[in-house]
């Protein structure tokens, strides 16, 4: 079945393409609910460590259940009404039923996730790093989102990325598992330390532990060396994204800004062209 996805690349496109528009469907969910589901966590271990009673209204939330539906009037989403993007232009953007306007943000995401997953085939074959490469974006997909959201990067996700990315580099799949495991504890390091430094200096916190964990699992999916053009590209774009808002946006330098979004973003670029961009600075220093 590899041999002949291989062989037809516009099956393995259109494979590709279908599979990253349902899963985008599904990172909707995801997204949304995830963190409504640790919030209500959160609250029961904070009643049982306080000793108090539970909210007997808290309603019983998973990624599963209750099935989706329309916010405003609460009528159940049909299947021919969840197909990825085309039921949105075909409802033309309204509930079938209420006719309030659903966000766009839903296709959107559906949407990026379909092409992202459909870009991999520029990289891997069908094997098992096009498998592992899916399983990344896919993550990524969701942790950017939610942090866009939340400014909240959930354990939920990070963690098992990390063992996951140390899974899939057992064989080297893509790095050995020496560097995956460097990978990871420096990722986590690097800016665990910055963490520290600026608190030290500031007072202030200036990133959150999730984007340690986050670029621990970036490290242990591309390996230690992968860390630095990681780094220094999320660094200066998401400089470049704050400046920008505080000029144009007039925002408040003091207002927290996502992190995980930038490194999301530079952590997938290098997945697909972290080996291109390594030769072009090592080029471009004069280093062969």
């Amino acid at each position: 079945m590899l041999d002949v996805l291989n062989q037809q690349g516009w099956l393995l496109g259109l494979a590709l393409l279908t599979l990253g528009l349902v899963v985008g469907s599904f990172l909707n969910v995801v997204i949304h609910r995830l963190p409504i589901m640790m919030e209500a966590r959160w609250r029961g271990d904070c009643c049982e460590l306080l000793e108090l009673e539970r909210e007997a209204t808290d309603p019983v939330l998973t990624l599963s259940t209750p099935n989706s539906h329309c916010p405003n009037c609460k009528a159940a989403i049909r299947a021919w009404q969840n197909i990825p993007v085309f039921s949105y232009l075909f409802l033309g953007g309204k509930c079938a039923r209420c006719s309030v306007a659903i966000s766009p943000r839903y296709p959107l995401v559906e949407l990026v996730t379909g092409l992202l997953t459909l870009s991999l085939i520029l990289q891997f074959p069908a094997s098992a790093g096009l498998l592992g490469a899916m399983l990344l974006t896919w993550s990524l997909v969701a942790l950017t989102m939610i942090d866009v959201d939340h400014q909240l990067l959930p354990d939920d996700i990070t963690l098992p990325l990390i063992w996951l990315g140390l899974l899939f580099n057992i064989s080297g799949t893509y790095v050995s598992l020496t560097d995956a495991v460097i990978g990871a504890m420096a990722g986590y390091m690097v800016l665990w330390s910055v963490y520290w430094l600026f608190k030290l200096l500031t007072g202030k916190e200036g990133m959150g532990y999730g984007d340690f964990k986050l670029l621990a699992a970036l490290g242990a999916w591309l390996g230690w060396q992968a860390l630095p053009s990681i780094i220094l590209l999320s660094s200066v774009v998401g400089a470049l994204v704050g400046i920008t808002l505080m000029i144009f946006k007039r925002r408040d330098k003091d207002v927290p800004m996502p992190f995980g979004p930038y490194l999301a973003a530079a952590g997938w670029i290098a997945l697909m062209w972290g080996d291109e961009i390594s030769a072009a600075y090592l080029s471009t220093v004069g280093v062969q």
